[in-house]
C-alpha cells in the first residue's frame, strides 16, 4: 500500500493538467455571483478544462477503443439522442473504454464513455441508446457541478482532484488512480460526495427518456436495460456486482418508474441497424484473447444458418486470424447482399489488399470512397492501407480533406503526421505532431514540435508565418513554469 503522502504519476499529471498548484483552495478562486448555483463551485469553462483533464488520463491509460467503426457509431447514435436535449451549450463526445465490465459514465465538458461490456451486455439498440440517453441527461443537467455545489464546504482544489481522480479510476480500471484520490482527499467521504444523488438519477431517467423518444427509440428502452441488470444483482453480498449497479443503483421502484414515463409516450417498434450488430461484433471479436477463440466461437453455427451479423463477425474473425481467402469470399457474399454497409467495402478492400490484389483492392476503397465521401471510417481505414502500401502521399490528401472538415481523435491526427512524413511533407508532420500532443494536453511538447518544424531549412514562409502565430496562441495557456521550461529546452539546443 502506498503512503498517504504519496500522489501516483496518473494523479501528478491531472494535477499538473487541471493547473492547480498545492494549497490552493476555495478562498484563492474569484468565484461568479451570477448564474446557476452550480456556476459558482464550477463554471462552464472549468468544466470543461476538468473534463479535457481526466479525458487526457483515460486516454493515456491505453484504454480508449480506437476502432473507427465502433466509434463512428457511437458517436451517431450519441449525437442523434444529444440533438433533443442539447441547448446548445454542451459538445459531445462520446467514446468506447476496453473493458469487459458493464458500465458507462459521464465526464464533465460532455465526454461520455461506456464499455465494451455494456455494448455486449445490450440486448438491442433501443437498450444501448437508452444509456446513452441517461448519461446526457446527466450532462445537460450538470450533476456533476451541483454534486460539487451541495458539498462545497470541501475546498474546490481537493474536490476536484478527487473527482477527477475517481472518474478517471472508474473510466480506466485502474486503482491506483482512485486510491491516490483518496489520500489526496484526506480520507474523505468519496463515494458520498461523487455519487448522484437520487434525485439526480430520477432526472436523467426522465429527461432521458423524453429524448429517446423525441429521436425515434423506443422509450422503453432505458427501463428494459435497468432490468436486465437489475437481475443480475448477486444474491450474496460477497459477490462481484456489476459495475453499472455501483455507479447507478437500479431498484424495482426506479425501473417500474422508468416504465410508467415511457408508457406516456408512443411505442416505438424500431429495428436494430446494422452498424449496432457490426460495433457488437467487432467488440466481441476483439474480447478473445487469441484469433483461435475468436474463429471458433463464429465457427458454432453453419454459415448458411447465420445471419449478415454473424457472416460478418465471422469474416472479421477469419481476418484477424490472416485467413484472408475466407473473409474475401464472405465479404464478397455480404456485399452482394447489402451494398450500403460501409463495413463490408472496407473489408473487401483490406482483404483484397491482404491477398496482394492491389487493382481489385484500390478500386474498391476508390468506389467506396466516391459512394460515402468523407467518412470517417472508411478514410482512416484506407489511409492507414495506402500509408503501408507505400502510397503516402495520396493519403495524406485523403487525411488532410476529411480532418479538415471532421474534428479528429489523437490517433487519427498521428496518422495523419505520419503520412505526411513519410510523403517527405516534414514541416506539415511537426505541425500534426504537435497538434497530437496538444490534444493530450501536453503543451510544452507540442511548443516542440513546431520549433523543430521552425529549423527545418526547406521551410516556406507562409508555413514559418503559422507555425509562430501557433506558438504565440499556445503561450497564452501555458503556466510559469510551462514557459520556463520551454525556455530552458531552447536555451539547452542554442548551446
Amino acid at each position: 500500500m502506498r503512503p498517504a503522502n504519496r500522489k501516483t504519476p496518473a494523479l501528478l499529471a491531472l494535477i499538473a493538467a487541471l493547473g492547480f498548484t498545492a494549497g490552493a483552495g476555495a478562498e484563492d478562486i474569484e468565484l461568479p455571483d451570477i448564474g446557476s448555483p452550480a456556476d459558482t463551485v464550477l463554471s462552464k469553462s472549468e468544466e470543461a478544462r476538468l473534463g479535457r483533464a481526466i479525458m487526457n488520463q483515460i486516454r493515456m491509460s491505453g484504454r480508449v477503443v480506437e476502432d473507427p467503426l465502433v466509434t463512428e457509431y457511437i458517436n451517431d447514435i450519441g449525437l442523434r439522442i444529444a440533438a433533443h436535449t442539447n441547448d446548445g451549450e454542451h459538445t459531445f463526445r462520446f467514446f468506447v473504454v476496453d473493458d469487459p465490465r458493464i458500465n458507462a459514465f459521464a465526464i464533465p465538458g460532455g465526454y461520455i464513455g461506456i464499455h465494451t461490456g455494456l455494448l455486449e451486455a445490450t440486448r438491442n439498440e433501443d437498450e444501448l441508446a437508452g444509456v446513452l440517453a441517461h448519461e446526457i441527461a446527466h450532462v445537460t443537467q450538470r450533476h456533476i457541478a451541483r454534486s460539487l455545489h451541495a458539498n462545497q464546504r470541501q475546498s474546490i482544489l481537493t474536490t476536484a482532484i478527487m473527482l477527477g481522480a475517481i472518474l478517471a479510476g472508474v473510466a480506466t480500471g485502474e486503482g491506483d488512480v482512485a486510491e491516490a484520490g483518496l489520500a489526496v482527499a484526506q480520507g474523505s467521504a468519496v463515494q458520498q460526495r461523487i455519487n448522484f444523488t437520487r434525485a439526480n438519477e430520477y432526472e436523467a431517467d426522465r429527461i432521458g427518456i423524453a429524448a429517446l423518444a423525441d429521436a425515434g427509440f423506443d422509450p422503453y428502452g432505458m427501463g428494459s436495460f435497468f432490468e436486465v441488470i437489475g437481475r443480475m444483482q448477486p444474491s450474496d453480498p460477497s459477490m462481484r456486482v456489476p459495475e453499472f449497479l455501483r455507479t447507478h443503483p437500479v431498484t424495482n421502484t426506479r425501473i417500474a418508474e422508468a416504465r410508467a414515463r415511457a408508457a406516456s409516450y408512443p411505442r416505438v417498434q424500431s429495428e436494430d441497424s446494422t452498424n449496432y450488430g457490426i460495433a457488437r461484433a467487432r467488440s466481441k471479436v476483439a474480447e478473445f484473447d487469441t484469433a483461435a477463440q475468436a474463429v471458433e466461437y463464429y465457427e458454432q453455427n453453419d454459415y448458411a444458418r447465420q445471419d449478415g451479423i454473424a457472416r460478418y463477425g465471422r469474416a472479421i474473425a477469419y481476418q484477424r486470424a490472416g485467413r484472408h481467402v475466407d473473409a474475401n469470399r464472405i465479404f464478397e457474399d455480404l456485399i452482394e447482399r447489402d451494398q450500403k454497409v460501409i463495413a463490408y467495402h472496407i473489408g473487401l478492400g483490406e482483404t483484397q489488399l491482404a491477398l496482394e490484389q492491389y487493382d481489385l483492392g484500390f478500386a474498391t476503397f476508390d468506389r467506396a470512397v466516391r459512394l460515402f465521401p468523407r467518412n470517417v471510417p472508411l478514410v482512416i481505414h484506407y489511409g492507414e492501407w495506402l500509408v503501408r502500401l507505400d502510397r503516402a502521399e495520396q493519403a495524406h490528401t485523403m487525411l488532410l480533406d476529411l480532418l479538415n472538415n471532421v474534428p479528429p481523435t489523437p490517433e487519427q491526427v498521428r496518422l495523419i503526421a505520419r503520412a505526411a512524413s513519410e510523403a517527405g511533407e516534414h514541416a506539415e508532420s511537426y505541425y500534426y505532431m504537435a497538434e497530437y500532443m496538444l490534444m493530450n494536453g501536453d503543451l510544452v511538447g507540442g511548443v516542440g514540435f513546431l520549433r523543430q518544424a521552425l529549423a527545418l531549412p526547406e521551410l516556406q514562409e507562409i508555413q514559418r508565418i503559422r507555425f509562430e502565430a501557433r506558438i504565440d496562441f499556445i503561450r497564452e495557456y501555458m503556466t510559469e513554469e510551462q514557459l520556463r521550461q520551454i525556455q530552458r529546452t531552447r536555451t539547452a539546443r542554442i548551446g
